[in-house]
């Protein structure tokens, strides 16, 4: 009388070779799609968060007039430095409501073409810092890390001289449309002038 095992008892039979496999590439598809659906997340999550950082900005004309400092940013929602600054620039929002105005120039559009010449925006994000009259009193150029962007906020609400200007970091590339020069009436003009 030979008396089994508690365990071999109970046990399952051990799944086969092809069970493990199909199992095995179950999970390997699982942990590849949710990767890819948290990456596509956080990309939308990041180009959403500079939609929005746009539309809530205070508009120029209203920066330029209210006596509060203002921070300038331009910028492109193809930009990636910017999307990648946006968490930090939306935090920043938050953290000096009422106390500092952020405005948002989207380089794509023409409107903001005279701005874009007198800031001399040859890459983004660029950023200008005003005083509360409005006046420059400093700009960064890319990507600015943040505590590089906290000293300069700081100093701009209490009114001291920015730590960090002229700073540049990474740059997303931008040329400025150039208007064109000539006759201007005449579509077969191109911009050109023609030299006697």
């Amino acid at each position: 009388m030979s008396k089994e095992s508690p365990i071999s008892s109970t046990s399952k039979p051990e799944p086969n070779i092809g069970t493990r496999v199909r199992n095995f590439l179950i999970a390997t598809v699982a942990i590849a799609l949710s990767v890819a659906l948290f990456l596509g997340l956080k990309t939308e999550t990041t180009t959403a968060s500079l939609d929005e950082l746009g539309k809530q900005s205070t508009p120029l004309e209203v920066a330029v007039t209210n006596s509060k400092p203002s921070i300038m940013e331009f910028y492109a929602d193809w930009c990636t430095v910017c999307q990648k600054m946006a968490p930090d620039i939306a935090q920043f929002k938050q953290e000096y409501a009422g106390k500092v105005n952020f405005v948002m120039l989207n380089v794509d559009n023409t409107k903001w073409l005279p701005e874009m010449l007198k800031y001399r925006v040859d890459g983004i994000p660029h950023f200008v810092f005003l005083d509360k009259d409005g006046e420059t009193i400093g700009q960064t150029i890319g990507d600015q890390p943040r505590t590089i962007m906290a000293g300069n906020l700081q100093a701009l609400v209490s009114g001291d001289s920015l730590p960090y200007v002229q700073a540049s970091g990474k740059v997303s590339k931008f040329s400025a449309p150039v208007a064109p020069v000539g006759n201007q009436d005449d579509p077969r003009s191109h911009g050109s002038q023609v030299v006697n």
